[in-house]
């Protein structure tokens, strides 16, 4: 149940998306204003609300911004009519991709993520195209700091996780969809907030990533993400890590 994490390879970009806080809080709002609009405004019994008000948290988003984004769901406003989209491709190298968004113009969203994979050298396929690649679970995110190795080991196979895997930095479970939430839980009772947990894709294998065509599949993930419409950009790439250290300084 344990081993080197590959998540800082496929979430590389996590720590300088981050630093765009207007863009990252506009992501996490309509996440929000959708959940509330689905499943109503108690987190209780709303998961994908729940996990929303986590990430907020997590990315010390004003309490004024939640508000608006509930009622924005609450009050029918037309625009937020948002609606889960995925894409599916390969980049430089072969590389698969999977892009996860929420729109309110699929045309729009669609046209501008095939642009870029064309720009970069990529190619946007069919649905299911690429998600055989991966398995699809929950992602729930530690700091090494908060406890022992073989503590969150058995603290995260009590939680129901099925994997847990680490590096210098971090420690990451993860679980099945339907787990996510009562396993989240659990080890927040323990050791508080996560740095993240959230639904995500885990590749079943990597593909390396090295030289120009790293370089340009880094290009096309970055122009991705800062897409208004895009909450999660995951691949199968394995980069050098003195590449994603030397995208991180910029």
């Amino acid at each position: 149940m344990s081993g080197h994490s590959q998540f800082k390879n496929i979430m590389y970009r996590k720590g300088a998306q981050d630093a765009r806080k207007a863009k990252v809080f506009s992501k996490i709002s309509r996440e929000i204003t959708v959940a509330v609009k689905e499943s109503g405004t108690d987190p209780d019994s709303n998961t994908r609300l729940r996990s929303a008000l986590l990430s907020a948290r997590l990315e010390n988003m004003p309490r004024d911004n939640v508000d608006r984004a509930i009622k924005k769901a609450l009050g029918g406003d037309a625009g937020a009519d948002y609606h889960d989209v995925r894409y599916e491709g390969y980049g430089p190298g072969g590389v698969a991709i999977i892009v996860e968004g929420l729109t309110d113009n699929k045309n729009r969203t669609a046209s501008d993520v095939r642009s870029a994979f064309s720009r970069f050298g990529g190619n946007l396929g069919e649905a299911n195209s690429v998600s055989f690649q991966f398995d699809h679970v929950g992602r729930i995110a530690y700091d090494r700091k908060v406890a022992a190795e073989e503590v969150m080991f058995e603290a995260a196979i009590e939680a129901g996780a099925e994997d847990l895997s680490s590096d210098d930095e971090l420690y990451e479970i993860t679980c099945s969809l339907g787990e996510l939430t009562a396993t989240r839980d659990a080890l927040m009772k323990k050791f508080g907030d996560p740095q993240e947990a959230k639904v995500t894709w885990k590749p079943k294998n990597t593909t390396t990533a090295s030289g120009d065509a790293a370089k340009t599949l880094l290009k096309l993930i970055e122009i991705l993400e800062d897409n208004d419409d895009v909450q999660q950009v995951v691949t199968n790439a394995d980069f050098p890590e003195d590449l994603l250290d030397s995208a991180d300084d910029k």
